[in-house]
């Protein structure tokens, strides 16, 4: 009885175990978690951020759709002695900045030999990540002193700053019905529907050049409760 007991446990997780896969897009490995057949997108791209990495992974346990989470505990992916920023390569303009920022020291060709690489494999990384027409993509990040909603007002096309005094538990969204509902919340959030000028090589600049639904959560490293209360609103409120 005890083996068939197991044998029943174990048989209740096995949906959620074989939906999980480990793609390599642009030299960046991911972990994929699927659940269900909902149209939601989830990313995790920043390594070094694990309070976003685990309130991800502790809400796909009960939320449907698919998450990929970047592997590894570093903010930077490395290429042989070439490192790029994974959130700053979603545009051949943005990742050639972001290489050269960061690889000041390599040759030309050292970079243009990464940047191709980039260039080749960014088509797929784009076509697993973002969702498909009207789906919407949800982004968690953690950030540090360094950063805040202050940061985006200035470049945003809307703002809500109702918790102004917390400046680093935000949410940016790309889609002004997205904005309008998140307005109601009583978080910090802001509209960035038309891609500012500068082309870093985000996501979010991508998604609003095209027109996707996208949504990052940004709250302090550490902040998990916070973070946890955000993308539990987003996932209510947002169709």
């Amino acid at each position: 009885m005890q083996n068939r007991r197991e044998f029943v446990s174990l048989g209740a997780f096995l949906p959620w175990l074989f939906r999980r896969r480990k793609p390599q897009y642009a030299g960046i490995s991911f972990q994929v978690l699927r659940r269900g057949r909902s149209e939601r997108r989830y990313l995790f791209i920043h390594g070094n951020e694990r309070t976003a990495h685990d309130v991800l992974v502790a809400h796909m346990a009960s939320h449907s759709g698919v998450a990929h989470l970047v592997t590894g505990l570093e903010r930077t992916i490395h290429v042989g002695t070439i490192v790029f920023d994974p959130n700053r390569i979603w545009s051949r303009v943005g990742a050639e900045k972001n290489l050269r920022t960061l690889n000041r020291a390599a040759s030309e060709a050292q970079r243009e030999e990464v940047l191709r690489m980039l260039d080749r494999d960014r088509g797929r990384m784009v076509s697993a990540v973002l969702p498909r027409k009207q789906g919407l993509l949800i982004a968690v990040h953690n950030n540090s002193r360094g950063y805040s909603v202050e940061d985006e007002v200035g470049i945003s096309d809307q703002v809500s700053l109702p918790n102004r005094a917390n400046p680093h538990e935000f949410m940016l969204a790309t889609d002004p019905s997205d904005f309008a509902a998140l307005r109601k919340s009583p978080f910090n959030v802001v509209l960035q529907q038309k891609a500012p000028p500068e082309d870093d090589g985000s996501l979010s600049r991508l998604c609003a050049k095209q027109g996707v639904r996208y949504v990052n959560i940004e709250a302090g490293l550490g902040e998990k409760a916070k973070q946890e209360a955000m993308l539990g609103w987003v996932e209510q409120n947002l169709r």
